[in-house]
């Protein structure tokens, strides 16, 4: 049984957005692959940058303390080497246990922003030099006004795909000094896709791997033009989900079960821990064919929820859904090799053995709502 789109709920979200990004799709195609014209000289003391929706923004030259009102955006910042110059969050970024440890500072962080919405007053005591923000908030002319009224430098971070993240990784290193740094991570993060691409363009449709890929929730999941799709379609996966009418609510995609049980897919991923053993468990979902050949993974989580629309960790998710859809085609990749790479390479984290197998487990990487922040 197909779910209908609420048409309100569509139109309202279409309109608030549709102007923003075709100003972002615009700017991008004045843009080179490797993020010329992003940046350029402004005011003295200060630098010009393009944000995703065309605006070119003044920011200080020398950007000392950071807010971080998309949790993406903190999670980049580590990785840069700025992470505890983040002085303002969302909640979630101190719920991630690899995060607190690399920042721990980002514990006693302000959160002034709720669902999009900006406690001005908690902001401007945070005092930040620059602000990112994503475009829900930009689109809410109340939420922009409330930026204006205070005059913080803020810049607008978005992508649908992996092309325009790597994009807002190379904006978010210019913006804060660390653009070579941001260079070398785009360059493991594409040869990554490339490393994977060699291999699966060369399986015939027929024969690949039908995946349903459970995101937060067990319903949850992924629409057309969302990085998600973007990063399945990369390692040779049909997405079930991609072309089919889901339920949309506050800026998320659901599918009824009884469409996933008529999808019936061959292989189910999920990025939230414990989701997976609730599948594997709940009699609802033992008719499907992944529940009876115990084809229900659980993905990885580390900085964040790998795969997740807002993670930063899509190269590591190419990787390990590669080798767990196709584990013959990719019996080269070593996950445990991959991982600690990674963190020590662009986190400079030394990760151990335990907590590499704890990161691939995907479990107890990540606080629960309203658990203490320790």
């Amino acid at each position: 049984m197909h779910i209908k789109k609420p048409l309100p709920a569509l139109i309202f979200s279409s309109c608030l957005i549709v102007c923003l990004l075709i100003a972002g799709c615009a700017a991008k195609d004045k843009m080179s692959s490797n993020g010329a014209g992003l940046l350029k000289e402004g005011a003295p003391g200060t630098v010009t940058v393009t944000d995703f929706t065309g605006r070119q923004v003044m920011v200080p030259a020398e950007v000392e303390r950071i807010g971080c009102l998309y949790a993406f955006t903190g999670h980049v910042l580590a990785m840069l080497g700025r992470g505890n110059d983040i002085v303002a969050v969302v909640e979630g970024l101190k719920r991630d246990v690899i995060m607190r440890g690399l920042c721990p500072d980002i514990k006693a962080a302000l959160a002034p922003s709720t669902s999009g919405a900006i406690n001005l007053e908690e902001l401007v005591k945070s005092n930040p030099d620059l602000v990112f923000i994503r475009i829900d908030t930009a689109s809410n002319e109340g939420e922009v006004a409330k930026l204006q009224k205070s005059a913080i430098p803020y810049l607008v971070v978005e992508y649908r795909n992996m092309i325009e993240q790597m994009d807002m990784i190379e904006m978010i290193g210019q913006a804060v000094g660390k653009h070579e740094r941001a260079l070398k991570y785009n360059e493991y993060y594409q040869g990554c896709i490339d490393r994977v691409q060699a291999k699966v363009k060369e399986i015939p449709t027929n024969e690949r791997v039908r995946v349903y890929h459970s995101v937060n929730e067990a319903t949850r999941t992924d629409a057309k033009d969302t990085l998600p799709a973007d990063w399945l379609q990369a390692v040779g996966a049909i997405n079930v989900s991609l072309d089919q009418e889901l339920k949309f609510m506050e800026d998320k995609y659901y599918a009824g079960l009884e469409q996933i049980l008529l999808w019936d897919p061959d292989v189910i991923i999920a990025n939230e821990a414990g989701v997976a053993d609730y599948i594997m468990t709940n009699k609802q979902w033992s008719s499907l064919s992944a529940v009876k050949n115990h084809k229900v993974y659980q993905m990885p989580n580390g900085i964040s929820r790998w795969g997740h629309p807002g993670s930063l960790e899509t190269p590591l998710a190419i990787l390990w859904t590669a080798k767990t859809l196709y584990p013959d085609m990719f019996s080269d990749i070593d996950m445990m090799a991959e991982t600690k790479y990674y963190y020590r390479e662009f986190f400079n984290y030394p990760i151990s053995d335990q907590e590499t197998a704890q990161v691939l487990s995907g479990m107890g990487m990540r606080a629960l709502k309203g658990e203490a922040i320790k």
